[in-house]
Order: C-alpha cells, then sequence, then structure tokens
C-alpha cells in the first residue's frame, strides 16, 4: 500500500485528485481534450488506470471537472478585479480589462482545449451554472446602471469581447485591443 504522505485521509484524496486534475491539464494543453483519457492521464500521474477510477467515473468526468475547476478559477479571477470597485461603470470596466487580460496571458488556453470536448450531459447544468458565474458581475453592473435589457447588453459585451480574443489570439496588440474593447463598451453603454 502506497504511503500517505499528509496528515489526513481525506487530505491526501484532496492532493491525489488535484495531481489527476494537473495531470488532464497539462494531456490537454499539449494535445488537446480528445486526449485526454484515464490511460493517459493515469500514465502521466504514475498511477494505475484503476486508481483514476477511485476519482473519476470516466474520462469525460475528469475533463467535466477540469473545465469546472478552470471556470470556477476565471469566475473568481473576475471576482476579484471588480471587488474593489464602487461604481457601476467601473465594475463593468474592470470586468471587460481582466476578461481579455486573461486571454492575452494566455490562461484561458486550457478552456480553449477542452471546448470541442463532448462533456457528460448530467453535468449540463454544473457547467452551466459556472458560465454564468462568469458573467455574474458584469449583470450585477448592468443592473446597478439601470439597464434594462441585460440580456442584450450582456450579449454586446459578448459579442465585442469575443471579437477581440480572436484579435488577440492572432497576434495584434493586446494592450490596444483590451483598451478599444473597453472603451468601445463602456461608450455603448452610456450611450443607452
Amino acid at each position: 500500500m502506497p504511503r500517505i504522505e499528509t496528515e489526513t485521509l481525506a487530505q491526501h484524496r484532496d492532493w491525489r485528485r488535484n495531481q489527476l486534475i494537473e495531470a488532464a491539464a497539462s494531456i490537454a494543453l499539449e494535445s488537446g481534450g480528445a486526449a485526454v483519457t484515464v490511460a493517459a492521464v493515469a500514465q502521466r500521474a504514475g498511477l494505475s488506470r484503476t486508481s483514476v477510477y477511485e476519482y473519476f467515473g470516466s474520462s469525460a468526468d475528469l475533463i467535466a471537472d477540469l473545465v469546472l475547476e478552470e471556470l470556477n478559477n476565471f469566475a473568481q479571477y473576475l471576482q476579484e478585479a471588480v471587488a474593489d470597485t464602487d461604481q457601476p461603470l467601473s465594475s463593468i470596466e474592470a470586468w471587460i480589462q481582466s476578461a481579455l487580460t486573461y486571454i492575452a496571458d494566455g490562461r484561458h488556453l486550457l478552456a480553449k482545449a477542452l471546448n470541442a470536448t463532448s462533456l457528460p450531459q448530467e453535468r449540463a447544468a454544473a457547467i452551466g451554472s459556472a458560465h454564468r458565474g462568469l458573467l455574474a458581475p458584469l449583470v450585477s453592473g448592468l443592473s446597478a446602471m439601470g439597464v434594462k435589457d441585460t440580456q442584450r447588453a450582456l450579449l454586446f459585451i459578448q459579442a465585442i469581447t469575443d471579437a477581440s480574443t480572436k484579435r488577440i489570439e492572432a497576434g495584434h496588440d493586446a494592450e490596444a485591443e483590451i483598451k478599444s474593447a473597453t472603451a468601445f463598451c463602456i461608450a455603448g453603454l452610456t450611450s443607452i
């Protein structure tokens, strides 16, 4: 039996689960989401396949957990970015800048690698909730501004940030893209 190097069994299980998630993330970044299999993750982590099944029921479950962890990390990053703002417009501006900085820094590459992967249908609600968590600071800011149709405003902001994301990924100056996208969104919001 392998030696447990943590104080408790629960800590060991958390440590092992994180080890498997990190192995899966590395594989996804190197070879794409389709390469994340139980066998590949087990090999990368130096464990048997049956050990992986103690934590995840399938490759799809492992990928779903990886997606959820990535979305939750991104949401926390965005929440922290807007935490120090005291005005709705400042909050929206901070969200846009932070979201695009996350892209420019390459921290979104894991989510991009996993994007084309099929996920278990039973995990769709949790993943949808995590996606909504990304937008929560924007919804709060838009509501506080008195924007009546927040859904439309969210779609506009998303379209602009998506276009800027593509330009950043294509090699355009990230700082200029972030500045332009932010100014465009804020000008649009203040005109409605």
